[in-house]
C-alpha cells in the first residue's frame, strides 16, 4: 500500500526562465514555509527554538542557517527554510502559545536579480525600492499587478518574491514583461 502520509512537493514553475540583458527570473527551489502568529510574549521562546530572534520592528528580516524570517505584522512573521526543515516541529517545541500554519504547499517564490530587478518589480508595484528606501533585509506584503506578494530584499541587486502557487504563473509573466521594459 502506498504511502500517503507524505505530499511530494512540485515547483509550479518547473522550466520556466525569464529576464533580459539586465535581469534575471529564477524559479526559487522548494522550501518549507510557515505562517506563524504569536503574541509578543512569546517571540523569545519562539526565538531560541527556531534559532533566529524573530524580528519585531516593521519592514524587517533576521536570517540563520538557510532560515529566514519576515516581520509581517505585530503579531505576525513568515518564515522560510531553504533546507526543508520541519519548522512546524520547531514551533512545536517552544512550550508557548502560537498559531502555526505549515503553507509550504500554498507558496511559491521567483528570484528577481541584476542591475535592473527594481526597475523590473516597479513595472508592476509603486514601491520605492531605492536602497535609501527599501534596503538590503527589508520586507513587505504589497501589491505586484493585481496580486498581493511578499517582497525580500535579498542583495542589493537581488529580491525574492513570494506568491501564492495558483498566481505564479500570472507573477512571472508581469515581471517577465517588467524585465524587458527595465532593459531598454
Amino acid at each position: 500500500m502506498a504511502d500517503m502520509s507524505v505530499a511530494d512537493r512540485k515547483t509550479v514553475l518547473a522550466g520556466f526562465h525569464g529576464g533580459s540583458a539586465k535581469v534575471r527570473l529564477t524559479p526559487a527551489l522548494p522550501a518549507t514555509r510557515v505562517s506563524l502568529r504569536a503574541g509578543a510574549d512569546a517571540v523569545a521562546g519562539l526565538s531560541k527554538t527556531l534559532g533566529l530572534k524573530l524580528p519585531t520592528k516593521p519592514k524587517t528580516s533576521v536570517s540563520a542557517k538557510g532560515r529566514t524570517a519576515f516581520w509581517i505584522g505585530p503579531d505576525e512573521w513568515f518564515l522560510i527554510d531553504e533546507k526543508g526543515a520541519e519548522l512546524m516541529a520547531d514551533c512545536a517545541a517552544s512550550g508557548v502559545v502560537h498559531s502555526a500554519t505549515d503553507i509550504s504547499h500554498r507558496n511559491t517564490a521567483i528570484i528577481v536579480s541584476g542591475p535592473a530587478a527594481a526597475d523590473t518589480l516597479n513595472a508592476a508595484s509603486p514601491l520605492d525600492l531605492s536602497l535609501a528606501a527599501f534596503p538590503v533585509g527589508a520586507v513587505t506584503r504589497t501589491v505586484f499587478g493585481k496580486i498581493e506578494i511578499i517582497l525580500y530584499r535579498v542583495e542589493e541587486e537581488t529580491f525574492r518574491v513570494e506568491c501564492w502557487r495558483s498566481f505564479a504563473e500570472y507573477a512571472f509573466g508581469m515581471l517577465s514583461e517588467g524585465a524587458e521594459d527595465a532593459s531598454l
